[in-house]
């Protein structure tokens, strides 16, 4: 039995491992004559924008594989699972690279945005295109032999696709938002969280586990629905947080009021309020003057958000519990239960 150091640090630094080994082999790949200088371009892009986040959606993999399988992993499953998210983490890379362009952010996971550094500007866009093209040449190398291998591909074509479009609806509706603020309704939000979210961080992750267990996705519709609810619930804790966590403990200082977003908050709050709130709201919304800001989360405060979240918070989990505990298999069960526990009442 392969010892896969399937706890806490053990864990994390296996699969960081295999990080290293797949990254060697991109920077060997037979299909294009490297340089000294763009072999090295590819590794400092690759160790700034890959490895660098919680690394929850990767780690999930092998989580889920483990409890679908019911029993420890062998080197070479542990090594496949492992690629799987490490897949999932360089679509995730693929994705924050150049949002981060589009959002002209600043700062990412408490570094400056790869397109900020100063040698790499505008060429950030042609690393988000090989971050993405990465992935084929990965599942290509480990994954060609296998009977499930055009699902894999299937799967990540079509997740990517999810992902890309929902991100557009985000980017249109803000557009809108902008001279229109009751646009901001809540199945536009819904609809904006479940794309652009929730399928690449939910689904994705035991979708791949179902496959190298040997399963058709196609016999699985509930357990995606169930994933995509827990990704809506995992966004509006995100745009709580935004709002009113603690900027030292979530690693980042929320902005969403600044950059006029589609927020829970605000959709909730457009639901609620008053004319007088309703005129603070679209005269201080998307104004990055911290008075306005103030103002704002003000009325958020008003109108009992904090409360209202964690109303919504009890309901969700009590919906997601008894759906989950509506499925047939108890190991299904599991896997869903582990991804509701590692997100309830979080706070960062």
């Amino acid at each position: 039995m392969a010892s896969n150091g399937t706890n806490g640090p053990d864990r994390r630094s296996a699969f960081l491992e295999i990080y290293a080994r797949l990254k060697s082999e991109l920077l060997d790949d037979p299909a294009f004559d490297f340089t000294d200088d763009s072999r090295q371009w590819i590794d400092r892009m690759l160790d700034y924008n890959v490895p660098g986040g919680k690394l929850n959606r990767g780690l999930s993999v092998v989580d889920s594989y483990k409890l679908l399988k019911g029993k420890e992993l062998s080197e070479e499953e542990f090594f496949l699972a492992s690629t799987l998210g490490w897949c999932i983490e360089w679509l995730q890379a693929y994705f924050l690279v150049l949002d981060d362009i589009m959002d002209s952010s600043h700062t990412r996971r408490g570094q400056p945005c790869w397109f900020r550094l100063p040698k790499v500007g505008m060429i950030a866009v042609n690393d988000g295109i090989l971050l993405r093209n990465h992935i084929p040449r990965v599942l290509k190398r480990h994954f060609k032999d296998k009977s499930y291998y055009v699902d894999l591909l299937d799967l990540f074509n079509e997740v990517e696709f999810q992902t890309a479009s929902g991100q557009m609806l985000d980017l249109i509706t803000t557009l809108e938002g902008e001279t229109d603020l009751s646009k901001y309704k809540l199945p536009v939000y819904n609809r904006i969280v479940q794309y652009k979210t929730a399928y690449y961080s939910f689904y994705l992750p035991v979708a791949c586990a179902l496959l190298m267990s040997g399963e058709d996705l196609d016999n699985f519709i509930e357990v995606k629905n169930i994933l995509v609810e827990m990704g809506t619930y995992f966004q509006v804790q995100d745009d709580y947080l935004d709002c009113f966590g603690d900027p030292e403990f979530i690693g980042k200082i929320g902005t969403d009021i600044e950059d006029f977003k589609c927020s829970w908050l605000v959709v909730q709050a457009l639901a609620r309020a008053d004319e007088n709130q309703m005129k603070v709201i679209s005269e201080n919304y998307g104004k990055a003057d911290q008075s306005c800001v103030m103002k704002v989360k003000a009325v958020y405060k008003d109108l009992n958000l904090q409360g209202l979240f964690s109303e919504f918070e009890r309901t969700s989990y009590e919906k997601l519990i008894s759906s989950i505990e509506a499925q047939p298999s108890k190991a299904v069960q599991e896997v869903l239960k582990s991804f509701l526990a590692k997100i309830y009442k979080r706070q960062k």
